[in-house]
């Protein structure tokens, strides 16, 4: 097995802007795992409120190349378990390679991973949100204009003028909403725009309040029963039970947070077991990460997997978006990744 790391600048269509950051480019690392001519790839972008890095994620997939690439193993979650202890301090690598060997697996067994993983083609799959990020009302209509009629999107707040912003989402659009604070209110201020919410077709709350005040949940869940969704206060499998015992509806899972398609897993079947809800969310990832979601697709209730379709230009071909209905390639094998584009890369680290 042979490893490929490639680093991409990924340019949005427009400034990308939420509570704490706003950002225009978005770099991120490919790793492409090729044995006998079939290759397969995965993705993790950089994020600096998580102080992950493409440079620290490369830097420790090189110094762990040659147990990478001398592993055995014959389902994706060996090869996971095999490199634990040695990946263990950068999850956002962990889950590229992760994906990377799901694409891999598939594409060898020449099937679906969703369908290795025992879902079948009809198996009801929720549709994705397509998320605006805080601007002002123009911006905020020209964004909506460019992505029409999707059945849900999802509203990025915690910056003031919350309900303002609602107000004018009301008068163009009559799909469902969901709102993102991504931490940014207090206590105080989520308890005030929660109860206005549903007057604006909101569904659901994503992290009202911020990670570290987690205990502050059940108090606010007295100011609204609609359902609050962790994403900054659940990372990894140890996290889930935390989020239901403090009092959240369902828990938002990111791939690159949690270490990839394995440990995702684990958490979607904690998360039943304790009768949460369970979303999944993308990180501004190209088509290469967007494919690796779609195999989850089936588990899940809600999903946010709008990250290439927020990109001025994809990288690669999978899996598309339309109207937040996800399509498959028609002959799909492993996650669906082909046609990489190699040529945009900014440096191909490793060469076979």
């Amino acid at each position: 097995m042979k490893l490929r790391l490639y680093h991409f600048d990924l340019q949005l269509r427009h400034p990308f802007t939420i509570s704490r950051e706003t950002i225009t480019t978005q770099p991120t690392l490919i790793v492409e795992l090729q044995m006998d001519g079939v290759s397969g790839y995965g993705e993790a972008t950089a994020n600096p409120y998580y102080g992950r890095d493409v440079d620290g994620m490369l830097r420790l997939l090189k110094k762990n190349q040659s147990k990478i690439e001398t592993a055995n193993w014959e389902h994706p979650a060996e090869l996971w378990e095999t490199l634990e202890q040695d990946l263990r301090t950068d999850t956002f690598a962990q889950c590229a390679l992760d994906q990377a060997a799901y694409d891999l697996w598939g594409k060898r067994e020449q099937k679906s991973v969703f369908r290795l993983l025992g879902w079948q083609e009809d198996t009801p799959r929720p549709k994705s949100n397509y998320t605006l990020g805080i601007d002002t009302p123009a911006k905020i209509a020209e964004k909506l204009a460019e992505f029409p009629d999707w059945p849900v999107y999802k509203i990025k707040l915690g910056r003031g003028n919350d309900i303002a912003t609602l107000r004018h989402l009301k008068e163009l659009t009559s799909a469902r909403l969901r709102v993102d604070a991504n931490g940014g209110w207090s206590l105080a201020e989520a308890a005030a725009i929660a109860p206005r919410l549903p007057e604006y077709n909101v569904e659901l709350i994503e992290q009202p309040l911020h990670a570290n005040d987690i205990h502050a949940i059940p108090k606010l869940k007295e100011s609204t029963n609609l359902p609050l969704i962790a994403d900054e206060s659940c990372l990894v499998p140890a996290d889930v039970k935390q989020c239901a015992d403090a009092g959240f509806d369902g828990i938002n899972i990111k791939l690159v947070k949690c270490g990839g398609m394995t440990p995702a897993l684990e958490m979607m079947t904690e998360a039943r077991k304790l009768k949460l809800k369970v979303m999944m969310g993308c990180m501004t990832e190209s088509t290469v990460g967007i494919s690796a979601i779609a195999q989850l697709l089936p588990g899940l209730d809600f999903v946010d997997m709008d990250g290439a379709t927020l990109l001025a230009e994809d990288i690669a071909q999978g899996v598309q978006l339309k109207q937040g209905q996800c399509s498959y390639p028609e002959l799909i094998m492993g996650n669906g990744v082909h046609g990489l584009r190699t040529d945009l890369a900014i440096q191909a680290t490793i060469s076979a």
